[in-house]
């Protein structure tokens, strides 16, 4: 039998620079843009500002459509057929320079269990391939323009 999930991302532009997530997902080092699966009887943006607040301690503001993924992607986390949706929005938050960060990937990622740190990484100069997900790497190319 084969599923879809549907996942929403958030994109948050500051001073020439995009906030990533760094994470250990089942025991995959993982780097891609905050968010996460939209729940049951959820809207897109509710699932944005929900994944937000629960992974960042602090209110997405004036999120807006950016990109739907527009092609088939198969699930890296299930081996059986699993296709992904992804939906992006770009969002404010009233203090970026609040977000704790770390300056190298994954720093503070330690022992099992899911986990993860923020990062911010330059727009320009930074190379596609430090995204882990393929359509995070469409995207990357459409915020780069």
């Amino acid at each position: 039998m084969s599923a879809l999930t549907l996942r929403v991302y958030g994109l948050l532009i500051h001073n020439g620079q995009i906030l990533v997530s760094d994470e250990l997902i089942k025991g995959q080092r993982i780097t891609k843009f905050p968010g996460g699966g939209l729940e049951f009887g959820e809207g897109l943006k509710d699932c944005l500002i929900r994944e937000v607040r629960e992974e960042m301690g602090i209110e997405a503001l004036d999120p807006h459509h950016f990109y739907t993924t527009d092609f088939f992607q198969q699930s890296s986390f299930h081996s059986s057929p699993m296709q992904v949706v992804s939906v992006y929005y770009t969002f404010r938050v009233a203090d970026p320079d609040a977000i704790p960060v770390v300056q190298v990937p994954f720093t503070g990622i330690t022992g099992p269990g899911d986990q993860e740190v923020f990062r911010w990484l330059r727009i320009e100069g930074s190379n596609p391939e430090e995204l882990s997900l393929t359509i995070d790497r469409v995207v990357w190319g459409m915020v780069r323009g």
